[in-house]
């Protein structure tokens, strides 16, 4: 079995404190065979709706080299981004990211909702019913199509991302449930751009997306497909791989994707 965590964080986002060489050791030590570094990249200044003059690429870019350099051939390292919420100005990400080092995967994320909602991060986002809950969620997904309709990055991240908030951080037991429309119509873009999604393991929680959208997504056509922890600190690295995998197998895929230089690299589900 191969085991590939495609999201994690190390120090160069700002949530998470943890050197690259760190999170490689942790994936190693976990048995993985590759590990994709995903920082955060945001047009937005993080926590501002302030445009981003600029990027630190030049630290990514010398904390990578040093992971690389500290573990060797002992596993399998590339270098990646989550491009978080570039629907909020789209040219601007593009300006950001041309001046990126070559990138082999690029996550497509959406965190924050519209202005309607004074486009508040979801982790944020503490509606006092399970009616406002909805309405945040249709949101968002107005937002996620509007990201896949841009297409330029390799998968979507965590489509159900605003379950993990409402249900494992506010109490809610809420599903996707009565949005069929709006995500089959997300996945039938991101197919039709050649985009992916990610499996996000949810550091072992319910995974994000969960059986019923993997489904879909499969009776599609959809085939390009990642594994990821969302990993923001080393003792999550590789967590709830191997399960995703089983996931998988039970939604009728038979292979899924590490990338090099922005092309998927295609492994067998044993």
């Amino acid at each position: 079995m191969y085991l590939a965590d495609y999201h994690t964080h190390s120090r160069i986002s700002p949530d998470a404190g943890s050197s690259m060489t760190a999170m490689a050791q942790s994936a190693i030590a976990a048995g993985l065979q590759e590990l994709c570094f995903t920082d955060h990249v945001e047009p937005l200044e993080w926590g501002s709706l302030q445009l981003r003059a600029s990027y630190d690429w030049a630290a990514m870019r010398e904390e990578y080299r040093t992971a690389c350099a500290a573990v060797g051939d002992r596993i399998r390292l590339r270098l990646g981004i989550e491009l978080g919420d570039a629907h909020k100005a789209f040219a601007h990400t593009e300006r950001l990211l041309s001046g990126a080092p070559e990138l082999d995967f690029i996550i497509g994320s959406v965190h924050m909702l519209s202005e309607r909602f004074g486009s508040r991060d979801l982790y944020f986002f503490d509606p006092e019913s399970e009616a406002e809950a909805k309405a945040g969620i249709a949101d968002y997904l107005k937002q996620v199509q509007e990201l896949a309709e841009w297409g330029r990055f390799s998968v979507l991240g965590h489509l159900t991302l605003p379950l993990r908030y409402l249900n494992e951080n506010r109490g809610f037991h809420l599903t996707f449930d009565g949005f069929e429309g709006e995500v089959e119509n997300i996945l039938r873009t991101l197919i039709r751009k050649g985009c992916g999604i990610e499996l996000n393991t949810n550091r072992g929680n319910t995974p994000l997306p969960d059986e019923k959208w993997l489904r879909m997504y499969r009776s599609l056509g959809g085939e390009i497909i990642t594994l990821g922890t969302d990993a923001h600190s080393p003792d999550y690295v590789g967590c709830a791989i191997e399960r995703g995998q089983r996931l998988l197998r039970t939604c009728g895929f038979t292979r899924f994707c590490t990338f090099e230089k922005q092309q998927p690299v295609w492994h067998d589900l044993h």
